[in-house]
């Protein structure tokens, strides 16, 4: 798998970049396949099935959506129904809905995960009660004080998911899109049989980042990337065997010094230092990433040196706007539905429909997918990361299902970051599971941003304080 690994990294990115339009893998889908969509209301759910039908010789099937909000699932419908007749083949997919997962889950090939539990009734929680102790946030979903609460919502939904789906379709590939991935992930190698891969999109679209930035075509750019995932290092990153870290780090020097001509080079500050600093680029924008980093924003000088606005780094970014995207998202659905907006999109670089795909026609395709580090027992992949913990590298993809491969070490100083977060994420993983106030303070104890700014004293109060103010989505924790 190791030379698998090798060769798939020569190969570059092919399969998964924006212009991938109807390409597809060689082959037809030999059966009927059903997808389930839970949490099916999600932005993921139109793109993915969008992409599935853009399978070429796919048989059809059934796409079954379910969301507790049963308006969002009756507008989803009919958006599903939109794409359906505007494609060649949509006729031969039917479509079931429910806001009872039970009602369609037996049967299923695949499930797509993209629940969100709470909505967005906890977003200014999990922001402003960290703000008032000086923890400062931009995206918070993943980790950090809003990303552990996060998972403390979702994580006893999404293991009742599981159970339901080992009851009624055992052998259901699952595809977990829902954040925070690391800590979603783990929970279910801990106490679930299902087979259970979670999707990025961070490392399709920063080896396009990439490729742009050292002025080379994305095809031709050899890559390697490993890690832990939203903390995953492209360690080798050649084109024509030149090594393209000398030329791009010379423009990172100047975009830190403010010497850029051109405005896109004065954003992603975070990823840039941290590329001089430790040695490789990291897959996840500056706003996500500053997160799994103590350094960045502590303070308000850091914040103003090395921040940036949006995703680039912006304070409450995910707080201040993710309301408004919802309401937003509600509204263009209503103008699909009333045929004021086009439906359907070209095919796009989102992993799952190449994952369908690939298995079904049993055609090898590499993902970059979120496994654990000892999956299937054996040696871990990742050799200098937690043996238990959840890793995210290459993987092959065909008929035998998610395959991934072993990486080599990565170096100390990127594998000693990533270590410290997945510390986090176990106990973060287990508080959900056990439902314990106690392992969830222990958790944010190790968090990057609580730990530069806050005592051990201070994070318990807050955690308590955050559990409180959240109690009524948070039933059963002691």
């Amino acid at each position: 798998m190791a030379e698998q690994e090798t060769q798939a990294g020569r190969a570059g990115h092919a399969g998964h970049t924006k212009d991938a339009g109807a390409s597809g893998l060689p082959g037809t889908v030999d059966r009927p396949i059903k997808i389930v969509f839970l949490g099916a209301g999600s932005g993921f759910t139109p793109r993915v099935i969008s992409d599935v039908l853009r399978i070429p010789g796919i048989r059809g099937g059934v796409f079954a959506l379910v969301d507790i909000d049963e308006g969002r699932l009756h507008a989803m419908r009919g958006v599903v129904e939109k794409l359906k007749a505007g494609l060649p083949g949509g006729d031969a997919w039917r479509i079931e809905a429910s806001p009872d997962r039970r009602e369609v889950l037996a049967g299923a090939d695949y499930l797509v995960n993209c629940i969100e539990v709470s909505g967005v009734d906890c977003v200014r929680f999990d922001h402003d009660i960290p703000a008032s102790y000086g923890i400062d946030q931009c995206i918070g979903d993943t980790i950090g004080p809003g990303g552990l609460f996060k998972a403390l919502r979702t994580i006893p939904s999404w293991l009742e998911i599981l159970r339901d789906a080992e009851e009624m379709c055992p052998g259901a590939l699952v595809l977990n899109y829902t954040n925070p991935m690391n800590m979603l992930c783990l929970a279910a190698s801990r106490t679930s049989a299902m087979r259970v891969v979670g999707l990025c999109h961070s490392v399709q679209g920063t080896s396009e980042l990439l490729a742009r930035r050292a002025g080379v075509p994305l095809r031709e750019m050899e890559w390697v990337c490993s890690g832990i995932n939203h903390l995953a290092w492209f360690t080798t990153l050649r084109h024509r065997g030149e090594d393209l870290y000398p030329r791009l780090m010379k423009k990172a020097r100047r975009d830190l010094d403010g010497k850029s001509d051109d405005p896109e080079d004065a954003d992603d500050l975070v990823r840039k230092d941290m590329m001089l600093h430790f040695g490789a680029f990291i897959t996840e924008s500056s706003g996500h990433l500053s997160e799994y980093l103590p350094y960045y924003r502590k303070r308000e000088d850091l914040r103003e040196r090395y921040c940036r606005a949006g995703y680039h780094g912006e304070s409450g970014f995910y707080a201040n706007n993710w309301p408004e995207w919802r309401r937003g998202a509600d509204r263009e659905r209503e103008e699909m539905l009333a045929g004021k907006r086009s439906v359907g999109w070209d095919r796009s670089w989102e992993y799952a429909s190449w994952i369908i795909e690939a298995r079904e026609k049993d055609t090898p395709h590499r993902i970059h997918g979120n496994v654990m580090n000892c999956a299937g027992g054996g040696d871990a992949l990742i050799p200098n990361l937690p043996a238990d913990g959840c890793v995210e590298v290459a993987c092959l993809i065909d008929r035998n299902g998610v395959q991934p491969a072993r990486q080599d070490q990565l170096p100390p100083q990127m594998a000693a970051l990533c270590d410290s977060n997945m510390r986090l994420f176990d106990l973060g993983a287990q508080a959900a599971i056990e439902k314990s106030k106690e392992l969830a303070v222990h958790a944010l104890l190790l968090d990057p941003l609580a730990a530069a700014v806050c005592s051990p004293a201070e994070i318990k109060a807050m955690t308590l304080e955050l559990f409180e103010a959240e109690a009524g989505f948070l039933p059963g924790y002691r």
